[in-house]
């Protein structure tokens, strides 16, 4: 494929004569869509209800810890229900959503007309919604790690399965993309930052995902047989449980981290300077997926417990090294980036700064996932005792909330491709404050409830820590009022009038934004060549000085 191919969307027939033919028709285009951009808003839809979900049954186990009377919830469903708050999070919140904005908004910036591959991008979806589906249908009916029923136990395993393999196939979908159908001129080194951090994403995807489609195998043969060898349905996050915990939600949070990178020029009206750094770091931060992938083999290393204790020397180096490679080295990638983002805002005379919503959501969604990673360095020392706690389940709300807070930001941003419209900034400006804040008590109140000792699972938090189970209630209920608004705002968005904002809004650099607003079906109606990371910025720099030699 090229970036001269037009998409092989498929016309509608002859059923759209008649009001139901159309609507019919309506619907099929949209199931069987190759479009990428209608493929990302699926991903979107998908994800942001999986937020709510998520977010809903988050509230639901905070009140359990605050009730002394016994269980809100049927304590016979408690291991179903913490099963699919851990599912949710991960396989319903943060992979649909950083997927949802990499098939979206990369073959923009790539100057591509389609995605690569876009039925294999399609069928993917399909495969990730019907898992979605029958993980859900297993946890009902007493499926699940801790689940009674054998049958559903089993589903459960192939439904995480499924859900892998369709996220692996648009994957690829996107990852070829980014490799085979960029405009001419634009060399790895002149892709947008987003496109990048998708790269890097896509590939991490590649590497993890079958290691757990393979360890759920093993996991699925061994329940169907003596459950001796892997325990069981007992052993199915002893074993596959690497991938909803950290750091491999670090992986599948490095498109919300590009979203920053993104916007950073676009907000203080530069060129972004260092981009090799600015690159390495976002692939720094991909040595994630490098860590959930031995993390199932060699389970004595320190992402369970460094043992940093001064009694046996030996001992503490050889811990020393893999606690730093899989803990510290995402944080050197994280403060690359902010580097060069210090120095992208650094004040300059007459300088302009456009902050945006999309760009405040960016920021506090970066903000929340560095806060999760610097939260899983200290979960990693032993000596600290926060194994067992409540600790670990603030990092992945840390890191989930953040990139969802990101995502927001991003369709904030590149909305007028979508659909031709913006967002009501003066509502969305607020709601990003709501969400920062809902984040930092949902999270950073367990982080307190872990160090004074609270475990995790469904106990009652008395004394000291009752205050603490509160502020993370709240937490939960600031974060669902602000995805709830945020949809409702993105709805209204969607069903409004025109706005004549015209194809560049934002006043932007990179190659989305010289196409119309929304993009069309084939995204560029000719064929761009590009001479410079920031191909639209070039174009209105000529444009004024050729002005100028006129005037």
């Amino acid at each position: 494929m090229t970036t001269i191919e037009s998409s092989p969307e498929v016309a509608a027939v002859a059923t759209r004569d008649t009001d139901s033919g159309r609507f019919l028709a309506a619907i099929a285009d949209w199931l069987t869509s190759t479009d990428h951009k209608r493929i990302g808003r699926l991903y979107l839809g998908g994800g942001l209800l999986g937020l709510l979900f998520a977010v809903g049954i988050s509230a639901l186990l905070a009140v359990e810890r605050l009730d002394n009377e016994g269980f809100v919830l049927d304590s016979g469903a408690l291991p179903q229900i913490f099963d699919a708050q851990r599912i949710a999070l991960v396989f319903g919140t943060l992979l649909p959503l950083a997927m949802a904005m990499c098939v979206a908004f990369v073959p923009l910036q790539l100057g591509a007309r389609a995605i690569a591959f876009p039925r294999l991008a399609t069928t993917g979806f399909w495969m990730w919604f019907g898992g979605v589906v029958l993980t859900a249908v297993s946890l009902i009916n007493n499926g699940g790690t801790l689940g009674s029923d054998s049958d559903m136990v089993d589903l459960f395993i192939i439904a995480l399965g499924l859900m892998a393999v369709g996220l692996t196939a648009t994957a690829g979908s996107v990852a070829t993309s980014i490799l085979t159908t960029r405009a001419p001129g634009m060399t790895m080194r002149r892709v947008p930052p987003f496109s990048w951090s998708a790269l890097v994403f896509s590939v991490g995807i590649f590497l993890v995902m079958p290691v757990f489609v393979g360890t759920l195998t093993y996991v699925f043969l061994d329940h169907r047989n003596l459950r001796s060898g892997f325990g069981g349905n007992t052993g199915i996050f002893d074993w596959a449980g690497w991938l909803v915990t950290q750091p491999a939600s670090f992986l599948f949070a490095i498109p919300a981290i590009g979203v920053l990178a993104e916007m950073l020029p676009i907000t203080f009206k530069k060129r972004t300077p260092a981009r090799g750094v600015m690159f390495t770091g976002i692939a720094i931060v991909g040595v994630a997926a490098f860590a959930a992938v031995t993390q199932q083999n060699l389970q004595n290393l320190p992402w369970s417990g460094s043992q940093l204790n001064a009694d046996d020397l030996e001992q503490k180096v050889r811990d020393l090294v893999p606690y730093s490679m899989f803990n510290l080295l995402p944080l050197l990638g994280m403060v690359l980036i902010m580097i060069v983002g210090l120095v992208i805002a650094r004040p300059q005379r007459g300088m302009q700064v456009n902050v945006t919503a999309g760009f405040i959501f960016s920021f506090f969604g970066f903000g929340m996932i560095l806060s999760g990673m610097l939260g899983t360095v200290l979960y990693a020392i032993d000596d600290l005792g926060l194994q067992g706690t409540v600790f670990e389940e603030a990092t992945l709300i840390f890191i989930v909330y953040g990139a969802a807070l990101a995502v927001m930001g991003a369709v904030t941003h590149w909305a007028p491709k979508l659909w031709g419209r913006t967002l009501n900034e003066k509502a969305v400006f607020p709601l990003a404050l709501i969400g920062g804040a809902g984040t930092v008590l949902a999270a950073l109140a367990y982080y307190v409830a872990g160090f004074l000792g609270q475990e995790t699972g469904p106990i009652y938090a008395d004394g000291d820590l009752l205050v603490w189970n509160i502020l993370v209630l709240i937490g939960h209920a600031f974060f669902a009022l602000t995805v709830i608004v945020f949809i409702a705002l993105m709805l209204m968005s969607v069903m409004g009038h025109d706005d004549d904002l015209g194809d560049d809004p934002w006043d932007a650099q990179t190659l989305e934004w010289m196409t119309t607003s929304p993009a069309p079906k084939d995204n560029f109606t000719e064929m761009l060549v590009v001479h410079s990371p920031e191909p639209l910025l070039d174009l209105k720099q000529s444009s004024t000085t050729a002005d100028r030699s006129q005037a």
